[in-house]
């Protein structure tokens, strides 16, 4: 889930300095990406951004900080995110950290049969604790994709046993099959069935990539219908070329059913489906599904074109545009309109990310007028992606920047 959360530190100018000598190595690892990419040594990569978030905002214990919309809590997207990020920066200590607690504190220290719960902090009583033990399936699936790459890369077979244990429990809690469409992820375990026949979907929890390493990991499961069902869903839903955050799909017989607008949330496409056209641009193009998803996305080019910000807000069946978004909606359209064969646009997308990232770490704390989590988050995707940190290969997997080195070395 794409949550904002704001919280007040006391603020020195010691601290100042840090974050502007932070930003200022993260922006000129663009130009040292290549040559990293031919280090003979298997080390950590370095990524000055992840690093300099990851040093201040994830404890030494493996919690991320800030990643929920109240204070003093933690959500199981943000421990995801973090050991995909660790795993990106091959730094294997940080991202069994990251997972270790994840493990401890959202599962129980057990996923044989537990998904992870989405909330962990502190509640109204001091107690520290699970507050929601509803699972958040995006953040399911991002850390059995993490586990199953960290497992691949890393030779770490306890990873892949866990992973596929999470798999086991995504498809019995959280897949289910859909009257007229097939096999689709519902949002969590609770609260996404209607009793009027009505599920409730959320089209940026599921991206293509990572949709195509489970079905590369479990080719008789449901993933690839999952894929392909997803893109049916967009293109069903997004008369105006815009994703909403949330839709909905009503059976209106034993065998059939239509995608109509969710009950709860209209349909507002914001903070939720910004990141559907991140996933988009981030899907090879040599994906059979990535063109047709991109055609059915151009309402947010045709904007963001016009106005050289992307809407904050969308009614996605009016094409009705509200406010504009902050900088993590600019970094993730970077690939998006890469993919789009418009790097113009993607260059211009680019400058806004670095220069409010670079605000954004300079202030103190409790001046920022946008929080760090979410923005950030994005900024790491969208950046490592153009700087080529990673990529996605056709069969989901990560094709990184160290990777090679790695192997050269292990060779050796």
């Amino acid at each position: 889930m794409g949550f904002f959360a704001i919280k007040r530190f006391n603020s020195s100018p010691r601290r100042l300095h840090r974050a502007l000598l932070w930003l200022a190595g993260a922006l000129a690892g663009i130009a040292l990406a290549p040559a990293m990419a031919k280090d003979t040594r298997c080390q950590k990569a370095d990524w000055p951004l992840w690093q300099a978030y990851a040093s201040r905002f994830v404890q030494a214990d493996g919690r991320m900080l800030e990643s929920s919309p109240q204070l003093n809590q933690s959500s199981s997207e943000g421990q995801s995110y973090g050991m995909l990020f660790a795993l990106i920066g091959n730094d294997q200590a940080r991202f069994d950290r990251l997972w270790q607690w994840t493990l401890a504190n959202m599962a129980g220290a057990d996923v044989s049969t537990r998904l992870p719960g989405w909330l962990w902090g502190q509640g109204k009583d001091g107690t520290w604790q699970l507050q929601d033990a509803n699972s958040a399936s995006d953040s399911d699936l991002w850390i059995a994709y993490s586990l199953l790459e960290a497992a691949r890369l890393w030779q770490r077979p306890d990873y892949r046993e866990a992973a596929l244990h999470l798999l086991e429990n995504i498809q019995s809690q959280l897949v289910v099959s859909l009257p007229g469409l097939g096999k689709m992820v519902l949002p969590g375990p609770q609260g996404f069935v209607q009793p009027d026949h009505l599920w409730r979907l959320n089209p940026s929890y599921l991206p293509l990539p990572l949709l195509r390493r489970l079905a590369m990991q479990a080719p008789a499961g449901p993933w690839k219908e999952i894929a392909e069902n997803t893109v049916k869903m967009v293109k069903a839903s997004s008369p105006k070329g815009y994703v909403a955050d949330w839709i909905g799909y009503r059976a209106t017989g034993p065998n059939s059913g239509l995608f109509v607008v969710d009950p709860v949330n209209g349909e507002l496409g914001s903070y939720d489906a910004i990141r559907v056209y991140l996933w988009a641009g981030m899907t090879p193009k040599s994906d059979v599904l990535a063109a047709p998803l991109l055609a059915r996305l151009e309402g947010m080019a045709n904007s963001t074109a016009s106005t050289g910000i992307p809407p904050e807000k969308v009614q996605v069946r009016s094409g009705t545009l509200e406010g504009q978004g902050p900088f993590g909606f600019s970094a993730a359209l970077i690939p998006y309109f890469q993919a789009k064969g418009q790097p113009w646009l993607a260059q211009a997308q680019q400058r806004r990310t670095e220069l409010a990232l670079t605000k954004a770490l300079g202030q103190a704390d409790g001046e920022r007028t946008e929080p760090l989590y979410y923005n950030v988050m994005l900024s790491l995707f969208a950046l490592g992606w153009a700087e080529n940190r990673f990529q996605f290969r056709d069969d989901g997997t990560l094709k990184l920047s160290w990777e090679t080195s790695c192997v050269r070395t292990a060779t050796h």
